[in-house]
């Protein structure tokens, strides 16, 4: 055994990999924090940054695009160059460029600022999934392992806005970004001594052209598909749509023909394999752009503060935590298609909830739904990515991390990007009173958000007729959004049923 891949029988049962184990879980938690916590400090940067609707958007989503384009190239890279280091480094920019975020000072600052963080963060995801595959030779240890890692994953989503919550009522909105920095500091210095560094000890060249494909391929198509939702189809975004199309059309090509390929595109020859990766994208699909919406709908429409939106929320958390605890127990108990399909249908009934919520709906029955849509994500992502990373030697394992990941984050940024785009569709073409201006009315379009502050500038009764009348059109947008996604999933259930016939999870020990 040699090379910094190989670990020892000795290493492998050694405890010191739970204490691993709890660094790579505290890396993977900010990263999905990060990914919903901007959606309760939306309001506020609203009103200091004035973004219009399409720049919200992309403040909203641009860093799941980026780390959604750089993923496979990340989990390649680190396979390459040692996961360890990959995500050390990952971590320091990462918690540089928060900065950069708390401290914005426009639209297009944040912007770019937020695509920063997508960069820093692509390094982070893919190396903490793959370091668990060198960890956990045991497939039962190592269905626990990617059980925790998932919960994280999935609880990270909806713990985001509480801890938004929690900021926002004491501090500004950059604060939300402020809170990176003690933790990346805990997993910097304390995953140094912990963490094995592993890597893959015959990696081939990492091909510089793979990644800029990759990258303008996820990218142009998830903008395509933004832009086509709310404006239709235009020449930017059927533009956009061929190159991304043409740009993983030849990434494809290219590593068939590679001797070291960034991604061994002939996975997805199996069947399993192909299936895990569609019901993992849907399934935070659906859990992030409920998570993200509902949160301005129970501040903006039910007139919550932060703290009180996020602690409804919670639920789904707990859900998460609870379903991928479980997930490798009930996957083998049943089978991975039952807790797959099982967990996808839970996420479809708590979107389908969403089309029956009013702005007098209380926090009881909110809560059911969003545990019901928890504990289907935590399920189905659980087992999945379980799926996922036994499918491959460990020598891959960075690259496989990097599908589950990309599906995830792919699936984040279309989860706000479609629903969203349904959302702010419906929205625009809410009835204006008589006599308000046409600036007012231009901005109180623009946003739910800028509508509240629009309204400032009217008389009492004309203020309180248009906030009215903008309030639900939101609500009948959420509403619309919520049945569209509820369909996408059950959808997705069935298909998951006959994709991930007879896939099972590894039993046994695997020996390093």
């Amino acid at each position: 055994m040699n090379g910094t891949d190989q670990l020892t029988k000795e290493t492998v049962k050694a405890p010191g990999r739970w204490l691993a184990l709890a660094v790579l879980v505290l890396a993977v938690l900010l990263v999905a924090v990060d990914a919903t916590v901007l959606g309760l400090a939306t309001p506020f940067l609203s009103e200091d940054l004035k973004p219009s609707g399409t720049e919200l958007l992309w403040i909203g989503d641009v860093y799941s695009f980026i780390i959604a384009g750089l993923l496979i190239s990340m989990g390649s890279l680190g396979d390459r160059i040692g996961r360890k280091k990959l995500l050390l480094t990952g971590a320091v920019a990462f918690g540089a460029v928060s900065v950069l975020n708390a401290y914005a000072t426009s639209p297009e600052m944040m912007i770019i600022a937020r695509a920063l963080l997508g960069v820093a963060g692509a390094t982070l995801m893919p190396s903490t999934l793959a370091l668990i595959r060198n960890l956990f030779h045991d497939p039962k240890e190592r269905s626990i392992a990617v059980g925790i890692w998932g919960a994280a994953a999935s609880a990270g989503a909806a713990v985001g806005p509480v801890v938004g919550g929690f900021l926002l009522e004491h501090f500004w909105w950059g604060s939300v970004f402020l809170i990176n920095l003690p933790v990346m500091a805990v997993l910097v210095v304390v995953g140094i001594k912990l963490l094995p560094e592993s890597r893959n000890p015959n990696p081939g060249p990492w091909d510089l052209l793979s990644v800029v494909l990759s990258l303008v391929g996820m990218v142009a198509i998830v903008y395509a598909i933004k832009e086509m939702a709310v404006h239709g189809i235009g020449v930017l975004s059927a533009a956009a749509a061929i190159i991304g199309i043409g740009s993983l059309y030849w990434f494809v090509r290219r590593q068939l023909t590679l001797a070291s390929p960034l991604l061994n595109v002939r996975l997805f020859h199996n069947r399993g394999f192909s299936g895990a990766v569609l019901a993992d994208l849907l399934t935070i699909l659906g859990l992030s752009g409920l998570v993200f919406f509902l949160s301005q709908f129970l501040q903006l429409v039910q007139g919550r503060s932060p703290l009180e939106a996020g602690l409804i929320e919670l639920p789904a958390a707990i859900g998460a935590v609870m379903a991928g605890l479980l997930a490798g127990y009930l996957a083998r108990r049943a089978s991975v298609r039952s807790a797959v399909s099982g967990g996808l249908t839970a996420v479809g009934l708590a979107l389908a909830s969403c089309t029956l919520l009013t702005a007098e709906t209380g926090p009881l029955s909110m809560g059911l739904a969003l545990f019901l849509g928890g504990l289907g994500a935590g399920l189905a992502f659980t087992v999945t990515a379980d799926v996922i990373l036994s499918s491959v030697p460990k020598e891959q394992a960075g690259a496989a991390s990097a599908v589950s990941e990309t599906a995830y984050e792919l699936g984040a940024a279309l989860g706000i990007a479609l629903l969203g785009s349904i959302v702010t569709g419906v929205y625009r073409g809410f009835p204006v009173p008589e006599g308000v201006p046409s600036e007012v009315t231009a901005a109180a379009r623009d946003s739910l958000g800028g509508a509240a502050q629009a309204v400032e500038t009217l008389p009492e009764d004309q203020s309180a007729a248009l906030l009215a009348s903008a309030q639900n059109a939101f609500a009948d947008g959420f509403h619309v959004a919520g049945a569209v996604g509820s369909v996408v999933l059950l959808l997705t259930a069935v298909a998951a049923w006959f994709l991930l016939k007879g896939q099972r999870l590894e039993d046994g020990v695997e020996h390093p």
